[in-house]
């Protein structure tokens, strides 16, 4: 497993991800990588931007698991208290001029990876994501 800890987080949005994207476990997932860098940046912009409050310094840290069936990528951050998993999803059938702002990374996150959770531990927000990655597709 890759362990990425970044600190502070403000400001660096773009060097997270292309840290991310750039690690051997990611690189390697074929027709699954624009899925895993599209929720990946997904992740890290909503942790660097609202995770914490402006006056802290913030840490995120990104665990990286690649196995033969798949990619295990978990978010860590000791911001507010956040279940993404909990917010309503938006209405994706109404015309874009009538959609309320915000929940469309939650909702593509949800449809683009086969399996999405989230835990509260110790003070941090845990959020895992988990691609299947079939051999024909490397």
């Amino acid at each position: 497993m890759r362990r990425l800890r970044f600190q502070p987080i403000a400001g660096r949005t773009e060097e997270i991800i292309d840290a991310i994207l750039q690690t051997e476990e990611v690189a390697s997932c074929g027709k699954a990588l624009y899925a895993v860098h599209l929720v990946c940046e997904e992740w890290v912009v909503n942790v660097v931007s609202y995770a914490y409050p402006s006056d802290v310094e913030g840490y995120l840290v990104v665990e990286i698991e690649r196995t033969d069936i798949g990619l295990t990528i978990r978010f860590r951050d000791g911001g507010v208290a956040f279940n993404p998993l909990e917010k309503e999803m938006p209405d994706v059938s109404l015309p874009l001029e009538d959609r309320p702002i915000g929940g469309l990374g939650i909702f593509l996150t949800l449809q683009m990876m086969d399996e999405v959770s989230y835990e509260r531990i110790q003070d941090e927000n845990v959020l895992t994501i988990k691609k299947r990655i079939n051999a024909d597709e490397k």
